[in-house]
């Protein structure tokens, strides 16, 4: 019997850790990676210097109804989406009393409601397919029991929900969806700076893992390095 090859749909794909799950996915896994982009040209880009099966789709999680018309374009085209990644993210500077509310607008946009509608048009395919995996690149930026990152009031707060949604979906799908959050790390992309400890690809290793988890891995968890990390 041929196994069937799984596709993943990667927001922010084309570029940072996004771009470091899909080359990945696609060279080491053989999975049909979609690429979710702002920009399709940068998404296409991405796409001609992977090896593997790559499509491009263009995503802007700061749209919500740009959004929703673009994911019936992808699930008019792709039914059935095995894998989704929610990679893309901002990282705007600015404390709880002073930051332009646009801006937390912005961040919960990209961290919460356009991973969330995706969610809710992907999900129910793949707990009728009878398998799914869900990852949340979130953050210890998000996580209550690091601080939040104060000074990063929107990336911390819209992280924290971002982790509270995966929690919520992993009480809701069946045992053959996993849906899990982690943290890359500080990693040397555009948002991390190049002074980051992390390479692109190390930050990306747990997302991968998430992404491939047998039968038997965990959900509902937040990770770092493989390893659970407090809430």
């Amino acid at each position: 019997m041929v196994k069937q090859q799984r596709t993943a749909l990667i927001t922010g794909g084309n570029r940072g850790i996004g771009f470091a799950i899909a080359q990945a996915l696609a060279e080491k896994f053989d999975y049909h990676v979609i690429i979710g982009s702002r920009d399709v040209s940068h998404g296409k880009e991405a796409a001609d210097s992977i090896n593997g099966e790559v499509s491009i789709v263009e995503i802007d999680l700061a749209n919500r109804q740009k959004l929703s018309q673009q994911i019936k374009t992808i699930t008019d085209i792709y039914p059935s989406i095995d894998v989704l990644i929610n990679s893309a993210g901002i990282y705007p500077p600015g404390k709880v009393l002073d930051i332009d509310i646009d801006t937390v607008e912005d961040a919960l946009s990209i961290h919460v409601i356009g991973p969330w509608m995706l969610v809710q048009a992907l999900v129910p395919a793949m707990a009728n397919s009878g398998y799914g995996r869900v990852v949340n690149v979130s953050s210890g930026g998000g996580s209550f029991a690091s601080g939040l990152a104060p000074s990063y009031a929107a990336y911390g707060v819209s992280k924290a929900g971002m982790n509270a949604l995966t929690l919520q979906l992993a009480k809701t799908v069946p045992p053959s969806i996993k849906v899990n959050s982690m943290c890359p790390g500080w990693v040397r992309t555009r948002m991390g700076g190049e002074g980051a400890s992390r390479s692109p690809k190390e930050g990306a290793d747990t997302a991968v893992w998430l992404a491939t988890l047998p039968e038997d891995g965990p959900t509902g968890g937040f990770f770092r390095d493989r390893k659970p990390i407090e809430w």
